[in-house]
């Protein structure tokens, strides 16, 4: 809460907290700020302190007031000169005494996409507390692997280290690990061979070179919906045309899938068949033989993001298996279960388009850094990466019931059934605004706008299940629900 000092007034302090989260993406452009009179019983001042603290973001260029409708973020990427001041005054004062807060108002069609607010979030650690938002694994957990810095003084021992770093390695990616993700995928019924495998700065970036190998900009691409957010964003900036694509608890939307493809012919989907984010539904295989129709009827290649799967259900239905790789592209990586610092990520392609996604690799990271790559085959290939993600599994298992008790003591509904590392969670209220209400008592969020590829108010959100064990998170997250209006 802000501190009443000789040094810095309330106003300070307000205008600075809000300037934080603006510049860090936290508000990312376009999100409304509270009311002037919502904000002043939030933090305990008057509305005069809030009307300056205002006042101070639009002066420095953070903000803009939109008559009858409150504060918005601006688009800090865009260079758009400031509104004049004496207008911003103006507009300040009729916000102020507004008999009532206005209404919510959407963004309009077309916003830019800022999936960065949960990512900078996830490097940002406020405070010491466990955040329900983040995307992988507790540190805590993944300090069990102490097995890899083993493998890896094993490889950098002598004159290995010589060979692995002092040049730049295979462009593919290391030989052996090619061999023993080839065995991996083998035991997932995905017939590939280590041709057909290309190495990667963890599963973005595979994903990243396949839609520069396959698309062009303002090439349409079907993408889940809600879905990761990063990928929207991603395509968006390439200049890509998003067509959203709903998902369903048995696969995507069949007959969005078909429409769009008369429609607009997309040459891309991009889909994560198990343990999808953020909802944990896993496909069904009706669904995934009607989705690799269609792309054989019209010719799309089909992307699977397979990044859970060391974490998923024995047998779990992937896209690439039914395919044999002809259509599909498989990518994955090991962030989440074991390493996410290493960012060692591999995609296995159909063999016509290895070459051309080699070059795309080539030219974006020359290639890839040999010696983790070496040390992580070794891992694998001693089975040290399979017992670990047994104990995740079992670990994981564990937290998820707790943690769906204590959200439904707390008032909230699952909206799919809990899986996986996520839970897709329905609380009664505005997602956006609870986020930056708990961001204020050391807890960072992942609403379920985030999730959509035009951000629009939501009552989801997603849970970490490993990162919501802690009653004293929900007993904060019921008190400031309790402060705001059911949706």
């Amino acid at each position: 809460m802000l501190i009443r000092t000789s040094h810095r007034t309330l106003t300070d302090q307000l205008a600075e907290r809000f300037a934080e989260r603006i510049r860090s993406r936290l508000l990312p452009a376009g999100s409304r700020l509270p009311s002037v009179r919502d904000c002043a019983r939030q933090q305990g001042v008057s509305p005069y302190t809030v009307v300056a603290a205002y006042d101070q973001l639009l002066a420095q260029g953070l903000v803009e007031a939109r008559r009858q409708r409150g504060f918005y973020v601006r688009d800090l990427t865009q260079n758009k000169a400031a509104g004049q001041y004496g207008q911003a005054q103006t507009a300040i004062k009729t916000i102020a005494n507004e008999v009532a807060p206005p209404e919510p108002f959407p963004l309009p069609s077309g916003a830019q996409i800022h999936a960065t607010a949960l990512i900078r979030g996830m490097f940002h650690q406020g405070s010491g507390k466990p955040q329900p938002g983040a995307g992988v694994l507790p540190p805590q957990w993944l300090e069990e692997a102490r097995f890899m810095p083993a493998a890896l003084r094993k490889i950098t021992a002598g004159r290995a280290v010589a060979s692995g770093s002092l040049n730049y390695g295979e462009p593919q990616g290391d030989a052996g690990l090619r061999q023993v993700l080839a065995r991996r995928l083998a035991d997932l019924n995905i017939p590939v061979r280590p041709t057909q495998i290309v190495t990667t700065v963890g599963a973005t970036q595979a994903l990243d070179i396949v839609s520069r190998t396959l698309l062009k900009a303002g090439d349409p691409v079907m993408v889940e919906e809600p879905g990761w957010s990063v990928e929207f964003a991603r395509l968006d900036a390439l200049g890509m045309r998003v067509l959203p694509v709903p998902r369903r608890a048995e696969g995507p939307d069949l007959e969005v899938m078909a429409r769009y493809c008369e429609a607009h012919a997309p040459k891309l989907f991009v889909s994560v068949s198990v343990l999808h984010n953020p909802t944990s539904y896993c496909l069904t295989p009706g669904s995934a033989h009607q989705v690799l129709q269609l792309a054989q009827r019209h010719g799309f290649h089909i992307v699977e993001d397979d990044t859970y799967s060391h974490i998923a259900p024995e047998h779990a239905t992937r896209l690439c298996a039914l395919d044999g790789l002809q259509r599909t592209i498989y990518v994955s990586g090991f962030a989440k279960i074991l390493a996410p610092s290493w960012r060692v990520g591999y995609l296995a392609a159909p063999a016509d388009l290895c070459e051309r996604l080699l070059d795309t690799k080539l030219l974006s990271t020359l290639t890839t850094p040999s010696v983790l790559e070496q040390a992580m085959a070794l891992c694998i290939d001693q089975g040290q990466l399979r017992r670990h993600a047994e104990r995740m599994r079992m670990r994981l298992a564990q937290a998820r019931e707790r943690s769906v008790r204590l959200a439904l003591q707390a008032g909230c509904r699952f909206a799919a059934d809990p899986a996986g590392l996520f839970g897709w969670v329905d609380t009664g209220v505005d997602t956006d605004a609870l986020a930056q209400r708990m961001l204020d008592e050391g807890y960072l969020l992942a609403p379920g706008a985030l999730f959509h590829a035009s951000r629009q108010p939501s009552t989801l959100m997603r849970i970490n299940f490993s990162t919501t064990q802690d009653a004293a998170f929900w007993a904060v997250f019921e008190r400031i629900r309790g402060q705001m209006p059911s949706v």
